[in-house]
């Protein structure tokens, strides 16, 4: 057997990175522009985490309010997850409520996940995340769209823009977390934070339904600080405790 083809099985059988043949156990993508500002934003995140406890590469959950124009990041510790930072978000496009279709400007609610292909090292918009707009739940709802966003630039059409440099650090969180080993990010888009307040004056919205299992998943993560796990049956999203 030649030597290359000896490596080639080495790598699959292990299931660790082999740079002689390319294959890993978890291929993030990256590029020369996100190698240098993760080497750049690193120690600086590497710092405040530490002062909270936490480390980098722990695996990742955000949540975004669009009313809000907040994105935060929290960071498991132990069983539970901590906030870590909240992040200004510089621009969305459209008004409350979901994307229905493509062209409607409309920046995305609901739960999505973000694995490592989703991850743009090269994005026109500096860095930037793809949400994994349409989800299961999107598809037989028959919604349409792709290429929905999290990226830098401060533009938006559909995408959730945020400032270069608040793009760098979320990057470089979410590329540390999927190297070490997170299969996917879940993501939790809300139109506002659902209080009971906000929940009253939005009750007669058209999207009440979705927004109701929003606040479901909402509530089971204050309550319990675990990202709860969410499913699509017959339609419509299934809200479940984390195990």
């Amino acid at each position: 057997m030649s030597l290359s083809r000896t490596r080639r099985w080495l790598c699959i059988f292990s299931l660790v990175s082999c740079i002689t043949t390319g294959v890993s156990a978890q291929s993030v993508p990256e590029s020369q522009r996100s190698r240098a500002v993760i080497a750049r934003v690193r120690p600086r995140l590497t710092a405040a985490l530490t002062q909270k406890g936490l480390s980098f590469g722990a695996p990742l959950y955000v949540r975004v309010f669009k009313q809000e124009r907040l994105l935060e990041m929290w960071m498991r510790h132990d069983d539970r997850y901590e906030l870590f930072k909240t992040y200004p978000i510089c621009a969305y496009s459209g008004e409350l409520g979901p994307k229905v279709r493509q062209g409607d400007q409309q920046s995305p609610e609901g739960f999505y996940r973000v694995s490592a292909a989703q991850l743009h090292p090269l994005s026109r918009f500096h860095l930037s995340i793809d949400l994994g707009y349409p989800n299961a739940y999107d598809r037989v709802n028959g919604r349409t769209g792709n290429a929905l966003m999290v990226h830098g630039n401060c533009v938006s059409v559909g995408c959730y823009a945020m400032t270069d440099p608040g793009i760098e650090e979320i990057y470089a969180l979410a590329d540390a977390a999927l190297r070490a080993g997170q299969t996917a990010i879940p993501f939790h888009l809300f139109p506002f934070r659902p209080t009971e307040q906000n929940m009253r004056t939005h009750r007669d919205a058209r999207w009440d339904r979705l927004w109701g299992d929003l606040k479901t998943a909402y509530d089971m993560f204050e309550q319990r600080r675990v990202p709860p796990r969410v499913s699509v049956r017959g339609g419509e999203y299934v809200i479940n405790p984390p195990t």
